[in-house]
């Protein structure tokens, strides 16, 4: 939930982000490209100007201006008489003089810009302007420029010289003025038709009009082309770290929203694994501590329902051991003082009653036990737990000839999950049906093994007359009994305890004819890594649930 918050919120801080970012990076692309577009245009046109004097300060002028250019940006000057074949000394001739830009320019006066491509720009742009007789006004030039340049044509000699000095420091202004082209505003104002190759046609010259010339200006468009990745790659930049930061501050967010689930979630854990005092803190919104409030008062009322049957169960154990030990203490009086075979024969039947009885409360007794215990597992050194049950029962098996042997692979380091009591109770009850079922002489096989991973496997292997399938299918119910060698016997409690206290541990058990003959009790149970707690198995003495 915590990473589905986060992409969700970086996805929408990124949503926002391209819906800002993206519009006014265009916004300055386009911006830059009318700029540039807008001073080459001019500075075009200023050189169109001069070269429409026609006397030879201002070529000269213009021959300077042109250098200066070219040394200060990125752009280089040509120039083509009228004619389109003649140079306009001293500027060289074009290498290219009758392409369509120039025919446009010096037959019908069109002022042509191409950027070489329809996508942003080409390598370079070319602006083609034509060149007017003095006194004349071209389509596209602005009132400021053009008067500068016919004046620097009027008066006398000293006029001319002045007029030199003027567009020699006017060509010193320009470029400085390309320089910084993307910083200008635009003051050129034409009509534009569509070109080919991204190009425009600006201004046209009415019929009155002499072309004397044109002038082409071509700029290369690298810096505009580095300038566009610094305003594209800044803006990018900022937005991974922008999304950096958000994802950052969406992950505090996210886990301070989820807190109060992730400790309903710890709540629910440890009251599946028996922690009935398991309360959740009551906080984050009203919707989280509403639930909290509810499933505390639940988990109350089930400790409270829980810690009833214990006392009931406490309560049954002793109001029903007591009279039963004091009426086998009476049987066995009776027996001692009678002589009489048949009485003592009686006595001796109403005994075994009672001893049977005793059985059946107790496993009655360890049943309700094991149904209303709810504790959490911890984790038991396997291997030490089954050698001191063995050790318990070897000896009531030593009686009857009977041997119990340990094998397996599991070594002492295998640890599983079980209850407090549960692990005992289970052994006890499989080893005394494994007992009363095996030939004297014998053999009781218990083995333990690593199942996987996450599983040790107990195995009980006796060699008695084991059970058919259907009788496996019923063994774990409650009062049924199976044959044993002496007849039907016991309370029929035993495995339904077994089952009742491994599955409860999160285990599983099962029954299966044993290699050779008997039956083989398989328990499966849980294991714990090895940064769980140890804890070493306490002897118990042996119970048996029939």
């Amino acid at each position: 939930m915590i990473r589905r918050l986060i992409v969700s919120y970086v996805a929408l801080v990124g949503v926002a982000l391209a819906a800002f970012t993206v519009p006014v990076a265009f916004t300055l692309t386009s911006q830059l490209r009318g700029d540039t577009e807008e001073s080459v245009l001019r500075e075009a046109t200023t050189m169109a100007l001069l070269l429409g004097d026609g006397d030879a300060p201002a070529r000269e002028a213009l021959a300077r201006m042109a250098g200066a250019y070219a040394d200060e940006t990125p752009g280089t000057v040509e120039v083509a008489a009228a004619d389109g074949r003649s140079a306009m000394p001293p500027l060289p001739l074009t290498a290219r003089p009758h392409d369509a830009a120039f025919g446009d320019a010096l037959e019908r006066g069109r002022t042509t810009v191409d950027w070489g491509s329809r996508f942003v720009w080409g390598p370079e742009l070319v602006i083609t302007v034509p060149a007017y007789a003095r006194g004349e006004v071209t389509g596209g030039a602005e009132g400021d420029d053009d008067g500068g340049a016919a004046e620097s044509g009027d008066g006398d000699g000293d006029g001319d010289r002045e007029g030199e000095t003027g567009a020699a420091g006017e060509a010193a202004g320009v470029a400085g003025e390309a320089a910084g082209v993307a910083g200008e505003a635009a003051s050129w104002t034409v009509e534009a038709e569509d070109a080919d190759d991204g190009g425009q046609v600006l201004g046209s010259a009415g019929p009155a009009d002499r072309i004397v010339g044109a002038v082409r200006v071509r700029y290369a468009t690298a810096d505009l082309t580095d300038r566009l990745w610094r305003i594209w790659g800044f803006r990018a930049v900022l937005a991974v770290g922008v999304l950096a930061v958000a994802a950052g501050l969406g992950a505090i967010v996210a886990r301070l929203l989820t807190k109060p689930l992730r400790q309903l979630n710890d709540m629910a854990s440890r009251f599946g694994d028996g922690d009935l005092t398991a309360r959740s803190p009551v906080t984050g919104p009203q919707e989280t501590r509403t639930l909290a409030r509810t499933l505390n008062q639940g988990a109350e009322r089930l400790d409270t329902l829980v810690a009833s049957q214990r006392i009931f169960v406490a309560d049954a154990s002793h109001q029903l051991r007591t009279p039963l030990t004091a009426l086998r203490l009476s049987l066995d009086n009776i027996a001692d003082g009678v002589d009489d075979a048949f009485v003592r024969e009686d006595v001796e039947q109403a005994t075994a009653e009672v001893v049977r009885m005793s059985r059946l409360v107790s496993g009655l007794l360890v049943l309700a036990r094991a149904e209303a215990k709810v504790s959490a597992p911890e984790p038991l050194a396997l291997r030490e737990l089954v050698e001191e049950r063995l050790k318990v029962w070897r000896p009531a098996a030593d009686e009857r000839g009977v041997t119990i042997v340990l094998t397996g692979d599991a070594d002492d380091r295998a640890r599983v999950l079980a209850g407090a009591g549960n692990l005992d109770q289970v052994l006890d009850n499989v080893l005394s049906n494994a007992l009363e079922v095996s030939p004297d002489r014998g053999t009781i096989t218990v083995r333990v093994e690593t199942g996987g991973p996450e599983e040790a496997v107990l195995e009980v292997l006796d060699q008695g007359p084991g059970m058919s399938a259907a009788e496996q299918a019923r063994a774990f119910d409650r009062f049924w009994r199976g044959q044993g060698l002496t007849g039907r016997s016991g309370s029929g409690l035993g495995l339904a305890i077994v089952r009742q206290l491994v599955t409860d541990d999160g285990g599983t058990v099962t029954l299966r004819d044993a290699p050779g003959g008997g039956l083989c009790v398989r328990i499966g149970l849980r294991t714990v890594g090895d940064g769980a707690r140890w804890i070493s198995p306490r002897p118990a003495a042996p119970r048996s649930g029939g």
